[in-house]
């Protein structure tokens, strides 16, 4: 089975602390103005929301946080209209970066997005500078007492691409279509859920060849990440 991301785990581990200040909040919920704006209001109608409001509940988000966000999307209640906008580049030592936003003033955050990439000796590109080196994929990220082999056995029936574990974290990746599918067969496995929803995984991750150069490009990351505008960074180190 492929390796799974050093950068990926990082993530999830800054997950559990962005969510203890309340930031994974302000993420969410303009994720989910956003789905609630392009699929409608309704969650069994609209697969994306329904994953968001999973995740928001999964973060403890008050419903009251939910309603309103979806409100907004809707047109029910006033509301900044947030646009996604895509970037992607090179950061430090060659890595390719795709960086996911949603923003309503669009000039504010490519000059922050440009600025940190500069700052880290990077370089940000055209649209599809880097995106040829990714595919776009379904992932869930779960827990549990079942070994690598005996999680892939519960899931061979379904439409998988790939299982990794990683200091106790598993990686599913999925066609994106199949990703509800997936993640149920992973509850019914009896495993945890801690994560899912679509990303953008690297065809052939690369390393760079020492730890100072790994440490400068997660340092890059990590401030990338902390934009107001930025919802997700991902890249093809592995």
């Amino acid at each position: 089975m492929a390796g799974h991301s050093k950068w990926a785990n990082i993530k999830h581990k800054k997950a559990k602390e962005d969510a203890a200040r309340g930031k994974t909040f302000t993420r969410i919920v303009k994720e989910i103005t956003v789905a609630a704006r392009e699929g409608g209001g309704d969650p069994g109608g609209n697969p994306r929301l329904r994953t968001l409001i999973d995740k928001a509940k999964a973060a403890n988000m008050p419903q009251d946080n939910i309603v309103r966000a979806i409100k907004k999307g809707t047109g029910e209640l006033e509301g900044v209209q947030y646009e996604a906008v895509q970037y992607e580049g090179y950061g430090p030592h060659g890595t390719a970066v795709i960086v996911e936003t949603l923003t309503d003033n669009k000039n504010r955050t490519v000059a922050a997005v440009r600025h940190a990439f500069t700052k880290h000796g990077g370089n940000l590109g055209e649209s599809g500078s880097v995106a040829w080196m990714f595919e776009h994929k379904g992932v869930i990220r779960c827990t549990g007492s079942l070994s690598e082999d005996e999680l892939f056995e519960k899931l061979m029936e379904e439409d998988i691409d790939d299982i990794s574990c990683t200091e106790g974290i598993f990686t599913v990746t999925c066609p994106i279509s199949s990703l509800e599918a997936v993640k149920a067969a992973v509850n019914a496995a009896g495993m945890k859920v801690e994560d899912d929803g679509m990303e953008w995984v690297a065809k052939n991750p690369v390393e760079v060849s020492d730890k100072d150069q790994e440490e400068k490009v997660f340092k890059f990351l990590e401030m990338v990440e902390e934009l107001d505008d930025v919802q997700d960074v991902f890249t093809n180190l592995s």
